[in-house]
């Protein structure tokens, strides 16, 4: 059982919503990364996303666009994101996963990657362009080394569809909560209760939902429908406003902490 397992068997014991956060790595800097990882931590944040750099973000809207390239011009590269990884475990058990597309695993080729990332202290990766159907290899890699592969399903997937990724995907499940890219949103999809007992129905994974979760109060709302919230935009948009910032980790950390304790309060 490896720390997302773990994290989520807890909080299933505890009847506790889990609350995972997505931070651009690199963005402004890894030594920023690193703090706000821990700072993170002592929030209440039960899983780290750590997006890898790329040069083409297809599934990102602008604010996690701007981070991606913010993190490619600080000079990060896959292998030091590992590296941070690693520095990171020094002090923190924080469930960690890499958002990645898919290029930047298959450069180095698969069984390296899985294998430097597993070892680095990474939980499981989230490959944002890699389809279930063309898994077979990244799978069993990710099983021999312990690491959990996390798939998406989105608004638009016909439920036979959705039944087929749940079942290929291990650790959780994240739900797209609307059609399109990743942002900020003014409110909560109508039909999330409803999508999200579809997926019930298929796998007794936990269900995360992310993709425009904004603010406390769209938080706690999601966190009464599934067993954990994704947050991602708003939180990269508060780095981006505080980079400069000497107390960034600090002061984003204070902002996580709202998060964190309205899905702790349902």
């Amino acid at each position: 059982m490896n720390r997302i397992q773990e994290r989520f068997a807890q909080l299933n014991k505890a009847g506790r919503k889990g609350f995972i956060v997505y931070i651009g790595a690199g963005d402004p800097n890894l030594k920023a990364t690193r703090e706000l990882a821990l700072a993170f931590d002592r929030a209440g944040v039960d899983i780290l996303e750590l997006g890898v750099p790329f040069s083409d973000p297809l599934a990102d809207g602008l604010v996690n666009q701007l981070a991606a390239q913010r993190g490619l011009e600080s000079g990060t590269t896959p292998p030091k994101v590992l590296e941070a990884v690693a520095v990171i475990r020094k002090k923190s058990q924080v469930a960690i996963v890499l958002y990645i597309y898919f290029n930047l695993i298959h450069r180095v080729g698969a069984e390296k990657f899985i294998r430097d990332a597993a070892r680095a202290g990474v939980d499981g990766l989230l490959v944002l362009d890699l389809p279930p159907e063309e898994s077979d290899n990244y799978e069993a890699l990710m099983n021999k080394h312990g690491l959990c592969h996390v798939y998406l399903v989105a608004p638009t997937t016909p439920e036979d569809r959705m039944e087929y990724i749940v079942k290929r995907g291990s650790g959780f499940i994240y739900y797209v909560s609307r059609e399109g890219v990743t942002g900020m949103q003014k409110q909560i999809a109508a039909n999330l209760s409803q999508q999200v007992a579809k997926l019930r129905a298929h796998t007794k994974l936990p269900i995360a939902v992310g993709f425009g979760v904004s603010n406390p109060e769209q938080a706690k709302l999601v966190a009464q429908v599934a067993d954990a919230v994704v947050v991602g935009s708003a939180v990269v948009n508060q780095i981006a406003v505080h980079g400069k910032s000497k107390d960034l980790a600090k002061r984003v950390g204070k902002f996580v902490k709202s998060l964190a304790d309205a899905v702790k309060s349902i």
